[in-house]
């Protein structure tokens, strides 16, 4: 669900390139979502075609990526949905995942958080 928006950058695949997009904070939703024109601009290559579930439970095959993210200063490469050009880009629970943040829904941001780590016992 929605909470609030932020600005992130996404960037071209060798990383020095990017453009900054206005991206609804949206902890339901699994990837980030961005606009197919904008990853294409970027030169953003789908590598698979992946199927979601969408709220009113359809489904739907879109295709899927990987690119560079800035987002609180930092940068990482992340996940990425080529969606319609009228959808609200959206930022996801894998790339705030693999950023180590949560979401403050009270103060409408984005905060660290420690990554969890559970190492198996079994031998």
């Amino acid at each position: 669900m929605g909470t609030f928006s932020i600005q992130l950058q996404v960037g071209n695949p060798a990383g020095n390139r990017f453009e900054t997009v206005e991206a609804m904070v949206d902890s339901g939703a699994t990837y980030t979502v961005l606009p197919a024109s904008l990853l294409e601009r970027l030169g953003v290559v789908p590598h698979a075609t992946r199927h979601f579930v969408l709220a009113d439970g359809s489904r739907m095959g879109r295709r899927f990526g990987r690119t560079w993210i800035r987002l609180g200063g930092k940068e990482d490469v992340s996940p990425v949905v080529f969606w319609d050009e009228d959808a609200l880009p959206l930022l996801g629970a894998v790339t705030l995942e693999i950023f180590s943040l949560g979401i403050d829904p009270v103060n409408r941001r984005l905060v660290p958080v420690d990554a969890m780590l559970v190492p198996s016992l079994a031998a």
